[in-house]
């Protein structure tokens, strides 16, 4: 009798262990097949609006909630597993869980990841040039000067969001004016964007925001310096549209906040573009960057130290972690990983060029 318990249990372990070797190698092939990705990009249209629709009305994220809830259990059968009586049981168990959210993200999200590259959207398509970032950086430089003077101060000077609502719904009003030869996603309009449940921790991480595939939400972190929060999250709407790739999110966000009639919106983007630009030239030049630095104007300076002391205070071995581990996320979904912005330059130099 307990040698067929045994071996039944053996069986159900080598069973979910061979359904969940199967699912990546299903995948890996669905990967590779231009028919699969389409169909899953028209999947993907179809179940982000009802997903909206189905979580959009309530306050907080119902996908952190999830999250909660699966690593609560996550957790009970991890420590499940050095009780020797539960061993197996637990296993099992953990097994099954790992297989069928491992299939919803596939099926809901992780395909989309193999879709066309927005690069090859463009009507050029030649290696980012430090000269030309040099030009558009000196032009960013303008913009963020000029856009800084129209928006709000704290008591120290420092730039704060009057009115995140309005941010908001100026994101979804840009989607739907996105150009037709980048995007061919439909907009649908739901304000569908939350604070992270989690922002305390976020803050130790490095994590500016993020999209949960199950639930089709928005989430960002609402601690983070307010020149961070309206570009974070015209970010995570593109995600909501449907681009996976981390820095084409930042492009479609780009896009979204860059021609905005909100000065608080264009502000962030502009300044995120800034950074990233200088990002790129400063292994080659930094004497440049350090002179654009010098050109900031005084608000610019003000905002930019209040930037960098957040991260300072909140720098650790959580932020170490969290890099580490997202940068081989971002390699294993084909991405660049996380410590370069050059696939966002390339997108922004072609893009300029139009």
């Amino acid at each position: 009798m307990v040698i067929n318990i045994t071996t039944n249990i053996y069986k159900k372990k080598r069973f979910w262990a061979g359904v969940l070797l199967a699912q990546f190698l299903l995948f890996y092939g669905f990967s590779k097949s231009k028919v699969m990705i389409s169909f899953f990009e028209i999947f993907f249209e179809l179940q982000k609006e009802a997903h909206q629709i189905l979580f959009s009305w309530i306050p907080f994220s119902i996908g952190d909630l999830i999250y909660i809830i699966l690593g609560g259990f996550l957790l009970y059968y991890l420590i499940s597993l050095f009780r020797k009586q539960r061993r197996n049981n637990s296993m099992i168990k953990l097994l099954i869980i790992i297989n069928v959210f491992y299939f919803i993200y596939q099926v809901f999200w992780g395909m989309l990841y193999f879709q066309t590259p927005i690069i090859k959207k463009l009507s050029s398509q030649k290696e980012p040039d430090v000269e030309k970032a040099r030009k558009l950086a000196l032009v960013y430089l303008e913009k963020c000067k000029a856009t800084r003077q129209f928006v709000q101060e704290d008591s120290k000077g420092v730039f704060i969001i009057t009115n995140l609502t309005s941010i908001e719904k100026e994101i979804l009003y840009q989607q739907k004016k996105l150009p037709s030869y980048i995007s061919d996603k439909k907009a649908p309009q739901i304000l569908n964007i939350k604070p992270s449940i989690f922002k305390n921790v976020m803050s130790f991480t490095g994590i500016l925001g993020y999209y949960n595939p199950f639930t089709a939400e928005a989430q960002y972190n609402s601690e983070l310096p307010h020149s961070f929060i309206p570009f974070t999250t015209a970010h995570e709407s593109s995600h909501q549209l449907g681009f996976a790739r981390e820095q084409e999110a930042n492009f479609v966000g780009y896009l979204l906040g860059i021609h905005s009639s909100n000065p608080e919106l264009r502000y962030s983007t502009e300044f995120f573009t800034l950074k990233s630009l200088l990002r790129f030239i400063a292994e080659e030049d930094p004497y440049f960057v350090k002179k654009i630095l010098h050109q900031y104007s005084p608000a610019m300076k003000r905002d930019r130290a209040y930037e960098k002391s957040f991260v300072l205070q909140h720098q650790g071995w959580l932020d170490e972690f969290f890099g580490f581990t997202n940068n081989l996320f971002l390699k294993s979904n084909q991405q660049e990983g996380s410590v370069t912005y050059s696939y966002f330059i390339d997108l922004l130099l072609n893009y300029e060029k139009t």
